[in-house]
């Protein structure tokens, strides 16, 4: 895969939203390879006088140490989490910390796609893991079973559920019999003979498919294997709370700006919900009415980014106005 597909997505627009300060302290969530940390660590490390300091969260360790290189290259100060940033809170208590952005993109990085071992695509065979994080379960955060796992043990109606609802695929209840019947023969543990298998469900249908029919399915597992939906919801929840005690010691300073980029519908829709009640409860203001995207010219050089949304809200805290958005350009 090309190395363009390594570049950061929205990283103008994200830079221009959450408008970094030399002395910032800066979370990002889901360091992957560094692209975002180290542009925006450019920004803040600050001096002596006004030190700036990146947070790095990531459950794949390989990824956390290259993004912390990248950031240490920098000049600013860096400190690496190998956990689920549903945890945040826990780790910016310990650390004592409070934070002036907050920034999460939620799609996973490329090294992940391009390596058959991690079994995320099916481009190449592999074994069907799609853990985002392979090690000590302790560490691992929410999520424990590979997708080899999931196929072995669930049933058919919690296939299809998983599949439908996590993929939105309209054939869901066919791959997940057809899945059952093959596994009866032995597991599925290949990503190849998983495609293989999708295929066969759609039947006719998937010479009429616009992309490849297993795609939907493989990003279903992949959601249901690391929980991130649930891992979401729980960052969300953090960030109201942490919104609710900005002026009582909370882990997000007053004028925090927070980030989220999706690349899923319902990412996109949790993300939407979570501000609009931030912004509901007087606890800040979103600064996008629309989710901001990549433009023609960024999808050209890196076609990852066209299903981007950014969303950016401003916490203020309890009893702030907070009901104006500042950007509707988009």
């Amino acid at each position: 895969m090309s190395s363009l597909t390594h570049q950061p997505v929205l990283l103008a627009e994200t830079l221009e939203l959450l408008a970094p300060a030399p002395g910032d302290v800066v979370l990002d969530l889901t360091a992957g390879r560094g692209g975002h940390a180290a542009a925006v660590a450019q920004i803040v490390r600050g001096d002596a006088a006004t030190p700036g300091h990146v947070v790095l969260f990531d459950l794949d360790a390989g990824n956390l140490a290259a993004a912390a290189t990248r950031v240490r290259e920098t000049g600013c100060a860096v400190t690496a989490v190998h956990d689920n940033f549903a945890r945040v809170d826990r780790h910016l208590r310990e650390q004592g910390r409070r934070a002036d952005i907050v920034l999460a993109d939620l799609g996973f990085a490329s090294t992940q796609m391009d390596d058959p071992e991690r079994g995320f695509s099916f481009q190449h065979d592999g074994p069907l893991d799609m853990r985002y994080d392979r090690g000590d379960t302790t560490t691992r955060g929410l999520a424990s079973a590979s997708a080899a796992r999931l196929l072995a043990t669930l049933t058919e109606a919690e296939l299809a559920d998983i599949v439908r609802e996590y993929g939105e695929e309209p054939l869901a209840r066919k791959i997940a019999r057809k899945l059952v019947q093959a596994r009866a023969d032995g597991p599925i543990e290949s990503t190849v003979r998983l495609a293989q298998l999708v295929v066969e469900a759609y039947g006719g249908r998937a010479r009429a498919s616009r992309v490849h029919p297993a795609t939907r399915t493989f990003m279903a597992l992949r959601i249901a294997v690391n929980e991130e939906l649930s891992a979401l919801r729980l960052l969300l929840d953090g960030i109201a709370r942490a919104a609710e005690r900005v002026d009582d010691g909370g882990w997000l300073r007053p004028g925090a700006r927070v980030g989220i980029i999706s690349f899923h519908s319902l990412e996109d829709r949790l993300v939407k919900r979570a501000f609009a009640d931030i912004r509901a409860r007087g606890l800040g203001t979103v600064l996008t009415r629309q989710p901001v995207t990549a433009t023609a010219q960024e999808v050209q050089v890196n076609p990852r980014s066209r299903s981007a949304k950014l969303r950016a809200v401003r916490i203020s805290g309890p009893g702030s106005p907070g009901t104006e958005a500042v950007r509707d350009d988009t």
